[in-house]
């Protein structure tokens, strides 16, 4: 494998920013429709977005260790390279570049460009090519350097919080008819227990999801050991207490049933709170939020088709290797997902499609990561741990009973998009081969 030049000079604090700019997207202004619709109550409602954090909070102990045993460039490609041999690092990355960042950028692209559609007045045919400018602006700014990209997701991150903290202020301190949140019944009577809590936990998994993307640039930070488990630890647990608190916000301005009712829950809130200029300053938050997540996605996503070039793992692979001699980026890899990301727009333009095959693809191999701790434990007992997950074996177990929900409820209720995420997979099988065959290096080492 050729070496990995990317320089160590993203800090603790941006890798935290980080964590909060990609998780806090467009879930939280957009799922309590999904959420509330399913449980048909507050109570199961609001535990459906306490157990989608704690989930994700299990997976995130969970993979701070393996990320600082393995603290390289690429994320989850570089782990599954150590945990299951050179394959499957070879597939999640195949898989993460012409599907998971393409559809996941798209979709957040999607949001935000029908945000500023409507917030300007214009029909629904400039939603696509206000996406496609939105996309070419995120990656220029990555293209400038980890510099650029901190200032524009520091700044998005901060400015996402302002509309949720004067909703969650408003809504909890200063709601001048404030609704009562009945926890009883904690279930609706009418609502299969099982369907509910399966369709809400979906869609809080949804909204939780992003801390991933945190590991990809684990070769780029300064101190992996100590920083990485902080920062993501450290950032899904904020991003739980805020769902929470915004949620119970919600229900103490509009009902569960009401919420579950509309299409824009945060904006229907906003404007009882705030009037008709509440409506617009959320409709500017959910623009930002989406934007800071889409920034944190798309510097993720560049790392990977460089990680596969280094590897000589994809055709053309000194192209994808090769970094700007100015910002020492990997300007080519990500030019490449770009043009990815513009035709998924372009071609499918769906944010709940987008956004299905996405979380259907990844959630398959976050449980062979999640698994992988019990055989890191094993191969590598000796090795210094700088940090090590709590509460040791029940941590991961749940971590990847959280993803083996997502595959089953998928395969179950939408099995065409298990299908064609299942078959978008299986193509790179075929390349690997060929790859290996041209390259006996990476494919006779284990």
């Amino acid at each position: 494998m050729k070496e990995d030049k990317l320089k160590r000079e993203v800090s603790g604090f941006s890798a935290f920013i980080m964590v909060i700019g990609t998780i806090i997207g467009s879930g939280v202004f957009f799922k309590p429709t999904a959420v509330f619709g399913a449980t048909g109550t507050a109570g199961l409602g609001l535990l459906a977005w306490g157990l989608g954090g704690g989930l994700a909070l299990a997976g995130g102990l969970t993979i701070a260790e393996i990320g600082t045993l393995i603290p390289q460039t690429g994320g989850m490609m570089t782990y599954m390279e150590a945990i299951y041999g050179k394959f499957w690092g070879y597939l999640i990355a195949w898989v993460q570049t012409i599907i998971f960042y393409p559809v996941r950028i798209a979709a957040a692209t999607v949001i935000c460009a029908t945000q500023a559609a409507n917030l300007l007045g214009l029909g629904k045919d400039t939603v696509i090519p206000i996406a496609v400018a939105i996309v070419l602006f995120v990656n220029f700014v990555n293209a400038i350097g980890n510099k650029a990209t901190d200032i524009l997701q520091n700044l998005a991150t901060f400015l996402k919080f302002i509309p949720l903290i004067l909703i969650i202020v408003a809504g909890l301190l200063f709601n001048p008819d404030p609704v009562k949140v009945e926890l009883i019944p904690f279930t609706d009577p009418g609502r299969p227990l099982g369907a509910a809590i399966s369709a809400a936990l979906l869609a809080t998994l949804y909204a939780t999801d992003g801390w991933m993307n945190v590991t990809n640039i684990a070769g780029e930070m300064k101190d992996p050991g100590r920083d990485l488990p902080k920062a993501i630890v450290g950032g899904i647990s904020m991003v739980t207490l805020i769902y929470l608190a915004i949620n119970v916000a919600y229900l103490r301005v509009l009902p569960a049933n009401a919420l579950a009712a509309t299409a824009t829950p945060a904006s229907d809130v906003a404007g009882i709170l705030f009037s008709s200029f509440g409506g617009k300053l959320i409709t500017i938050g959910i623009m930002i939020s989406v934007f800071g997540s889409q920034t944190g996605f798309v510097r993720a996503s560049w790392r990977i088709p460089y990680a596969l070039g280094l590897r000589d793992m994809l055709p053309f692979g000194g192209f994808f290797r090769k970094l700007n001699q100015k910002t020492d980026m990997p300007v080519n890899s990500g030019m490449f997902l770009m043009a990815l990301t513009i035709i998924m727009l372009v071609c499918i333009g769906d944010f709940n499609i987008l956004t299905d095959i996405g979380s259907f693809v990844i959630w398959f191999f976050y449980i062979l990561t999640f698994a992988g701790i019990f055989i890191l434990r094993k191969k590598w007992p000796d090795r210094e741990r700088p940090y090590k997950v709590p509460l040791y074996p029940l941590v991961p177990i749940l971590g990847a009973f959280g993803g083996i929900f997502v595959l089953v409820s998928t395969i179950m209720y939408q099995p065409f998009v298990a299908l064609i995420s299942i078959v978008c997979t299986l193509t790179g099988v075929p390349l690997y081969l060929y790859l290996i065959k041209k390259n006996q290096v990476y494919g006779g080492e284990e």
